[in-house]
């Protein structure tokens, strides 16, 4: 067993050697101009994330049998992609902080406005930039997965690794995404928790399940999506990919704002149709029903009526059942593992999952 003080050590290891690999200056000297530089290392260098995407791709790929030192290059594609990802939600979403500091669009709205833009022209130039650097990172993404052929890959799973992540990830990313955009303006009552959990996992699961999937291949040297540990450790990667979501919908409305970086409540603002909400609404009264239907989506509603709103999820049993749910996919998802092969990776990967449902940010 790992303690989960040494697992977070374990995973800052890893977060450093993918970061490490990222910010190197054969890289950085390759974006110009300056603007795009600084936007595509917003989110990659002071204000980088946990790593958990990497850190999971690497650990699988041990558990496979194979070297993490080969897997590199594909833990920091899996990291820039993720990054891509995150800058374009932000902009669908108008949020304006992320990890504690400013979004790419929003950083670069206030460096528009210090150039003398008026208010309009400075929120399409930090849009405009925030759309550029989304883009730039997705194809950066796609180089660094071709870069394992250069520490001996074959060929032949370096290709069909690039096809899954431009494929089957994309488009399954994206249309998760799309049912989110979706089912914020959609009648609660209209959903269903299948509705809710199928797009949580495209726009979640997904990446995950195809980080445990490319490690594992990598492991294995194999393109066979259907080798028993492959199948094994990408379901394993997937399921906690949902139950990380769900956890992040828990912090969203009861989490602290200085360890997430980023405003308590604003899924409430933006309409989120998150499993906490559906459940709630399907078990309130007549009298708070209305009271959500009042506040959900309002994005001037006042820090008072969105604890209101809490305090009603809260009294409903919705925390706590969406909080037993993710727990839930948690152990089913210990349970495609049982029978791979005892290791130090093994317990990592296991140390892994429990992390996903007991992280405060």
């Amino acid at each position: 067993m790992i303690s989960m003080n040494e697992f977070e050590k374990e995973l800052a290891k890893r977060g450093d050697l993918v970061y490490e690999y990222l910010t190197s200056a054969r890289y950085q000297e390759r974006f110009v101009p300056e603007v795009i530089h600084d936007s595509v290392y917003l989110y990659l260098s002071g204000k980088r994330g946990k790593s958990l995407r990497p850190a999971v791709l690497l650990f699988s790929c041990g558990a496979a049998g194979g070297d993490e030192e080969i897997a590199l290059p594909a833990a920091a594609a899996i990291e820039v992609f993720h990054t891509w990802t995150l800058v374009h939600d932000d902009v669908i979403d108008r949020d304006c902080m992320r990890r504690g500091g400013y979004t790419v669009h929003e950083e670069f709205r206030r460096r528009g406005a210090d150039l003398g833009y008026g208010n309009d022209d400075a929120m399409r130039y930090g849009t405009s930039i925030a759309i550029l650097a989304g883009d730039v990172q997705q194809g950066w993404s796609v180089s660094l997965l071709s870069e394992l052929q250069e520490r001996g890959v074959d060929p032949d799973v370096v290709l069909h690794l690039i096809r899954m992540m431009e494929t089957d990830v994309v488009l399954t990313l994206l249309s998760g995404q799309t049912f989110d955009v979706q089912y914020s303006k959609a009648p609660i009552e209209s959903l269903s928790e299948d509705k809710i959990l199928g797009m949580l996992w495209r726009k979640t699961g997904a990446l995950y399940e195809f980080a445990g999937k490319a490690g594992a291949m990598i492991g294995l040297s194999t393109t066979n999506r259907e080798n028993e540990l492959v199948q094994a450790i990408s379901q394993f990667t997937g399921r906690c990919g949902t139950a990380f979501q769900l956890q992040d919908d828990i912090l969203g409305v009861v989490g602290d704002t200085k360890k997430l970086g980023k405003t308590v409540g604003s899924d409430i603002r933006e309409g989120k149709r998150t499993l906490i909400v559906y459940h709630a609404f399907t078990h309130a009264d007549e009298v708070q029903k209305r009271h959500i239907s009042r506040i959900l989506g309002n994005e001037n509603a006042s820090a008072e009526e969105v604890r209101e709103v809490v305090d009603i999820l809260s009294e409903l049993g919705s925390i706590e059942y969406t909080r037993a749910l993710a727990d839930s996919y948690v152990k089913g998802a210990k349970e495609q593992i049982e029978t791979i092969p005892g290791s130090r990776y093994k317990d990592l990967l296991l140390a892994w999952a429990e992390y996903m449902v007991k992280r405060e940010s």
